[in-house]
């Protein structure tokens, strides 16, 4: 289990996501960081292929999405508690 709580990125940390556009999962990370004001990046890893490679970088080849990422360091893969994508 990750030290980060994807649920609460600090201020000034670097959050970065992973997603498919049409994943439920990557929905619900994505509305989460809105309605909090959490800056966050978005990388489309469905529709492009270096987005992906390096997203399976980070995740270690597991094609969970979202796979989270702060301050360029891998957190998790999937969306909630437990995770699931």
């Amino acid at each position: 289990m990750s030290a980060i709580d994807v649920q609460n990125i600090g201020p000034g940390q670097k959050l970065e996501l992973y997603v498919s556009p049409e994943c439920p999962y990557c929905a619900e990370a994505l509305a989460f960081y809105r309605s909090k004001g959490t800056p966050h990046v978005v990388h489309d890893a469905q529709n492009d292929g270096n987005v992906r490679r390096r997203m399976f970088a980070y995740s270690g080849g597991d094609p969970t999405v979202p796979v989270i990422v702060v301050d360029g360091v891998y957190v998790q893969s999937g969306w909630g508690r437990p995770p699931k994508g």
